[in-house]
C-alpha cells in the first residue's frame, strides 16, 4: 500500500502549490488556499498509514531514540508516513507563507521563490520566508479592519 500512497500523497499536494505558486493572483487561489483544509487530502494519506501500525509508532515517537526512529522510518511504511508528514506540515507553513505575504502586499516574485524552497526543503522555506517578512510590514489596520496608512 505504501508504494501507491507514497507518490499519490505529493499529488494531492502539488495543486495547492501550484495556485500559490503560479497563480497568486487568481481569486480561486485566494479562496481555496484560504481553508486550511487544503492540508487534509494529505492527512488521510498520513492517518491510513500511521493508524495501523500505532502500537510501533507511538513507542518510537514518545520517547525517540536514533535507532528506534531510524527503525521506524526504515521500512516502507515509516517512510511513506514520514513522507506525508512532511508534506503535510510543508504545505500547511507553505500556505500560512503565502497568506502572510498577500497580507504584506510581498511580491510574488519574492513569494515564489520562498514557496518552491519550501517544497523542497520546508524548514528553509519557511526561514527565507521569515527574513523576507521583514521587509514588508503587516499594514496596520483601523478598527473596521481597513488598512490605514501612516504618515
Amino acid at each position: 500500500m505504501s508504494g501507491v500512497l507514497f507518490p499519490l500523497t505529493f499529488a494531492l499536494a502539488a495543486p495547492f502549490w501550484v495556485l500559490m505558486i503560479l497563480l497568486p493572483n487568481w481569486s480561486v487561489t485566494a479562496r481555496v488556499v484560504r481553508s486550511p483544509l487544503i492540508v487534509a487530502p494529505v492527512l488521510v494519506v498520513y492517518a491510513v498509514l500511521v493508524l495501523p501500525a500505532l502500537g510501533e509508532v507511538l513507542p518510537a515517537v514518545a520517547v525517540p531514540t536514533l535507532d528506534g526512529v531510524r527503525d521506524l522510518l526504515g521500512t516502507a511504511d515509516g517512510t511513506a508516513a514520514a513522507w506525508a508528514h512532511m508534506i503535510a506540515f510543508d504545505l500547511f507553513v507553505g500556505r500560512w507563507a503565502w497568506l502572510d505575504a498577500r497580507e504584506r502586499g510581498m511580491p510574488a516574485l519574492v513569494t515564489g521563490p520562498v514557496l518552491v524552497l519550501t517544497i523542497l526543503l520546508g524548514p528553509l522555506g519557511l526561514a527565507a520566508h521569515l527574513a523576507a517578512r521583514t521587509r514588508w510590514p503587516r499594514p496596520v489596520t483601523s478598527g473596521d479592519g481597513a488598512p490605514q496608512h501612516l504618515g
